[in-house]
């Protein structure tokens, strides 16, 4: 099948792209959205319930790290927030996307990789008046509800209309 793998001719389709840049389009905008919740130490990015996405088409793993690259241009944390937040975010897909057989734990892979280099350039980068560990949580519990109370929900809805993401497919 076609598009069928990351190895495979994945990269190569106008739909695989255009899925890519709806995504990243789509988390910009909520992040950007929701601002004043996306950055900083207690923080709950609404847009990383799409980091479920990667279960569904392997385009949703640019796609999610170019969403985040935009998002974080203005990020009050600079610099380390575009490269290490766009960074947790690329490994994240790519890790969600290899579970995609356990749908149950695609949305593990960001709580658990935010919430360890999120948590360490908060501390470690900025001082952040917390402990590496205080950091880390607060971080992980804010990925844990963008990622398990608004992600699952929403993989569990989109599973029901998969059809989506192959629309237009030739067979």
């Amino acid at each position: 099948m076609e598009n069928e793998g990351i190895g495979k001719r994945v990269w190569t389709g106008s739909r695989f792209w255009v899925q890519a840049a709806l995504t990243g389009s789509a988390y910009a905008a909520l992040t950007l959205a929701f601002a004043p919740f996306a950055y900083g130490p207690v923080q709950v990015r609404l847009s990383e319930a799409l980091t479920v996405l990667p279960y569904f088409t392997p385009a949703a793993i640019p796609g999610l790290f170019i969403g985040c690259v935009a998002a974080n241009l203005i990020s009050p944390y600079g610099i380390m927030d575009l490269l290490c937040g766009s960074l947790a975010t690329l490994m994240a897909a790519a890790l969600s996307y290899a579970l995609r057989r356990w749908r149950f734990l695609v949305p593990l892979p960001p709580v658990l990789l935010n919430a360890v280099i999120i948590g360490a350039m908060l501390y470690y980068g900025y001082g952040v008046n917390a402990s590496f560990l205080g950091n880390a949580l607060w971080v992980g519990l804010g990925e844990m509800a963008a990622c398990y109370c608004l992600g699952m929900p929403l993989l569990l809805v989109l599973e029901k209309h998969r059809g989506i993401f192959n629309a237009g497919r030739r067979r």
